[in-house]
């Protein structure tokens, strides 16, 4: 196989990466990019990404902690929410946010994110644990979810009560979403794609973003379908079958970070 083909395979998940550390799609994609130009003009480093993930993410975030230690502000076209998730990320340092990201949401072991931080795993643990309980002493909120699997829905509410949130209601198709939105607001959605009446959970996604700001947890066995770089694409997306784990760390980022709206 190609290094083109292999750094391809990766890259969807590199950009997910980059967006939730800068806070911006934009700002991501343009980090990846000049990753990416870096490895056509330095032979040494477009070898290295043979190695698969790890020296792609270590060549990305070597880049990015050279030239961005911190988030700083965008363009003039930012939008509003992602202004907001910017100001949110400041509040946490560099190193925790990026040990956080990629043990939880890119599923890297500490040894594996020591290699792409070049620090200790140990260290990588300590940085976990400092995030977590920052971003734990968020407010509480309540919680709608839009999932079609009874056996999910149910695991997700368990986890939602788990970390002090309240339900303020299941859904199990789009309709069913806007009857819940009705009665209350929720502060977080976890949404599936597909529904159990051939609804799309986008869709559902959408009415609740017309009307407001609401962080958006997407879950779904089709992570792929979001990926595609051909539209505003979510922060936060986690691949079925998940680990709890995930899901909870991704709860805290959003509500911490205020997510911006996943789907124009």
């Amino acid at each position: 196989m190609s290094i083109g083909a292999e750094v391809a395979a990766h890259l969807p998940y590199l950009r997910r990466y980059a967006r939730a550390l800068t806070g911006s799609q934009a700002s991501g994609d343009a980090f990846v990019k000049q990753t990416l130009e870096a490895a056509l003009t330095d032979e040494a480093v477009a070898e290295s990404l043979r190695g698969g993930r790890v020296p792609l993410y270590a060549a990305f975030n070597k880049l990015w902690a050279s030239a961005h230690m911190e988030v700083t502000g965008e363009p003039a076209a930012a939008s509003l929410h992602e202004a907001a998730a910017q100001s949110q990320l400041c509040k946490v340092t560099p190193l925790n946010r990026q040990a956080l990201l990629l043990t939880t949401v890119e599923d890297f072991t500490a040894e594996e994110a020591g290699v792409i931080m070049g620090v200790p795993a140990a260290d990588v643990d300590a940085l976990v644990r400092e995030s977590v309980a920052e971003i734990d002493r968020e407010s509480a909120t309540s919680v709608l979810i839009i999932e079609d699997e009874p056996l999910i829905s149910m695991q997700l509410e368990d986890l939602v009560r788990s970390l002090g949130h309240e339900i303020c209601g299941t859904a199990a198709t789009r309709t069913q979403a806007q009857e819940v939105v009705a009665e209350k607001m929720p502060g977080l959605v976890l949404a599936d794609i597909q529904l159990a009446d051939g609804s799309s959970g986008l869709d559902a996604v959408d009415d609740i973003l017309a009307n407001a700001t609401v962080p958006v947890i997407f879950i779904t066995a089709y992570p792929e379908r979001l990926l595609t770089g051909d539209r505003p694409e979510p922060t936060y997306l986690i691949t079925k079958p998940f680990q709890e784990d995930t899901v909870r760390a991704a709860i805290s980022q959003a509500l911490f970070f205020g997510s911006s709206s996943p789907i124009s």
